[in-house]
């Protein structure tokens, strides 16, 4: 087990959306990438608020309840731990990949190995950690962020297209002719 204690040289926050179930790594108020998390089930949810990395362990060994769980593929915690700043909870790994995307931790922050071995490299110790709950103005630029430029419109064919009477009006205009032509690419 080998413990970090290198401190955060930037202004790095993990901005964890508990409802989207997504982790994003923001450095110096730029998204520098978006993970795909399991959060909290609603018996033990994932604590709220805003706390801080206070330990990273590589190849960490389980502790539960008298249960002792070695470096491994059995291992729940999977290859790399980071605790919080609030005792007993953590961003780490995983031995059931497919939680990743549901709510389905005790409370913790789990990721795919790749991903957390990716983020772990990539945090220090005094990290910001914010994990939010209910959708916000943050959670909302982050995640869901409108594009820079809007789409642009579809044509109006209205101005174009034959207007059609309500079923059962005979007063309606006869549109089969032009329903045929314009099957028929002559329109």
């Amino acid at each position: 087990m080998h413990a970090t204690a290198q401190e955060s040289p930037t202004n790095r926050v993990l901005v964890v959306s508990i409802q989207d179930r997504k982790l994003a790594l923001v450095e110096d108020g730029q998204v520098r990438k978006i993970y795909n998390v399991a959060v909290g089930k609603p018996a033990t949810p994932s604590p709220v608020g805003t706390f801080k990395i206070v330990r990273r362990v590589a190849n960490p060994v389980y502790q539960h309840e008298g249960k002792t769980v070695q470096p491994g593929p059995a291992n729940p915690v999977g290859t790399r731990w980071m605790g919080l700043s609030i005792p007993g909870y953590g961003i780490h790994g995983t031995n059931v990949p497919n939680s990743i995307g549901k709510a389905t931790s005790h409370g913790c922050i789990r990721l795919g190995r790749a991903d957390l071995e990716e983020l772990y490299a990539l945090v220090s110790v005094g990290d910001t950690v914010e994990l939010i709950a209910q959708p916000n103005e943050e959670t909302a630029a982050i995640f869901h962020p409108l594009p820079a430029t809007l789409p642009q419109q579809p044509a109006v064919l209205a101005q174009t297209a034959p207007a059609v009477a309500p079923a059962g009006n005979s007063a309606g205009p006869d549109i089969s002719a032009s329903l045929t032509a314009v099957a028929a690419g002559s329109r």
